[in-house]
């Protein structure tokens, strides 16, 4: 017994790290939706994202219940047409960070006024598109971008509706790469430099714009409530005095990604707002934009196992056919993940391997300590829940990998909605 395997065991993968419509087959393997999973690893070929419908309309129905109105998916999460459409049929707006964003929303029929247009360095040619498409709100987040605004309305553009981002001084419990909140931030206009305050006056002066509100986002994987509460007050004590009928508080609620983890539910983010909506008399509608809490449990991702590699005393490594390139998170942030094998959800987990990806660099590990099956073959599928969220999105072609496939599952049925990439999307746009 290696090192790594002689770490203490875990038992079966618990169910909360799993899709809502997860369950155990009568064959003993992993269903989703009525799926399952090895079948659908074989059918459509690894990596493969494996997504449950219903989950995802579940939390964009309890979003919307919690905030209302206001309330938009943060569509960095997460974003094909597909995925548009649910968030959109569901009754949100769509938080879109960039033009291609807004056109992969639009061609899933979203209304542009759906659309909520953010970027901490829009150029004048994604402010000209996002107008002239009629984006129902920008978030503006510098005094170049008002400059850009007013130029392109004095040319003939007409004056959009815009809130302000401000960074309010709360520092997230997270890493710092996904802490925005802070003084110390490249985006937005800082309340504490007294720069919020000059914007908001500057752009509600402004013939060229309509001042509806002000945005506010502490960061990403956030599990106290309290904290996002506690910008709430910064922002709310802030706008008082500018009387404007809306107030976001972004997104950034964390999700349970390994055992023994616990976040809030959306539901719990709502509450604990109005309570402080309540208690300070907020007269304007408050709107947020979860992105993670949406859409990472929602997803599993299987991977075919190909090599397993023991260095006796060191560890075990397994290797499988994905790697950062569909999954940076760990690589980035150092993120954790859980492992277990679809065919034997329920088995114990006593083997303790580095599962590692297909790419050429020695950082590519998807999971440092892998709880697995001893029983653990090559070929077997291995997967990893709770990679709904910043995994597709921003994967790469890195070393010319193929990115993976997207499917949504629903009862019992399977619709693909991103398919493989192929040589030829490689060789599209390499003209020579």
């Amino acid at each position: 017994m290696t090192a790594s395997s002689a770490a203490a065991a875990l038992g079966p993968v618990p169910s909360n790290l799993l899709p809502d419509n997860a369950q155990v087959g009568a064959n003993g393997h992993l269903h989703v939706a009525g799926v399952d999973l090895v079948e659908l690893a074989y059918d459509y070929g690894t990596p493969l994202f494996v997504y449950d419908e219903d989950h995802l309309r579940a939390r964009c129905r309890e979003a919307v219940d919690a905030f209302g109105e206001g309330v938009a998916y943060a569509s960095k999460a997460f974003l094909c047409r597909a995925m548009a459409r649910i968030a959109h049929e569901e009754g949100m707006h769509i938080d879109v960070a960039t033009v291609g964003e807004m056109h992969v929303a639009l061609a899933a029929d979203v209304p542009a006024d759906r659309l909520v247009m953010h970027g901490n360095n829009k150029d004048t040619s994604e402010l000209a598109e996002a107008l002239e498409a009629g984006v129902g709100r920008i978030v503006v987040d510098s005094f170049d971008e008002l400059d850009k605004i007013e130029a392109l309305v004095s040319a003939g553009a007409q004056p959009p509706d815009v809130l302000l981002r401000v960074t309010p001084g709360v520092k997230a419990e997270t890493h710092d790469f996904i802490s925005t909140g802070q003084n110390d931030s490249k985006f937005g206009f800082g309340v504490s430099s007294g720069a919020a305050a000059t914007g908001v006056e500057r752009a509600i002066a402004s013939d060229a714009m309509n001042v509806v509100g002000i945005h506010s986002h502490i960061g990403s994987q956030v599990f106290r409530v309290e904290s996002l509460a506690e910008a709430l007050e910064v922002i709310a004590r802030f706008s008082e005095p500018y009387g404007l009928p809306e107030l976001s508080i972004g997104g950034g609620l964390g999700v349970a990604y390994v055992e023994g983890e616990a976040t809030p539910s959306i539901s719990k983010w709502g509450a604990m707002t109005r309570e402080v909506a309540d208690r300070l008399c907020i007269g304007a509608s408050i709107g947020a934009e979860p992105g993670r809490a949406i859409a990472a449990s929602a997803a599993v991702t299987l991977y075919k196992v190909g090599t397993i590699k023991e260095l006796p005393g060191i560890r075990t490594y397994v290797a499988v056919d994905g790697g950062y390139g569909d999954n940076p998170r760990p690589v980035l942030y150092g993120s954790d993940y859980t492992t277990f094998l679809p065919r034997c959800p329920g088995a114990d987990r006593t083997l303790v391997a580095r599962v590692v990806g297909k790419h050429c660099e020695s950082g590519d590990v998807l999971v440092s300590d892998a709880h697995l099956p001893p029983d653990l073959t090559v070929g077997d599928i291995l997967a990893t829940p709770v990679t709904g969220a910043y995994g597709h999105s921003m994967g790469s072609n890195y070393n010319k990998v193929f990115r993976p496939a997207v499917v949504f599952v629903r009862d019992g049925q399977v619709r693909e909605v991103v398919r493989r990439e192929t040589v030829a999307d490689l060789l599209a746009t390499d003209i020579g």
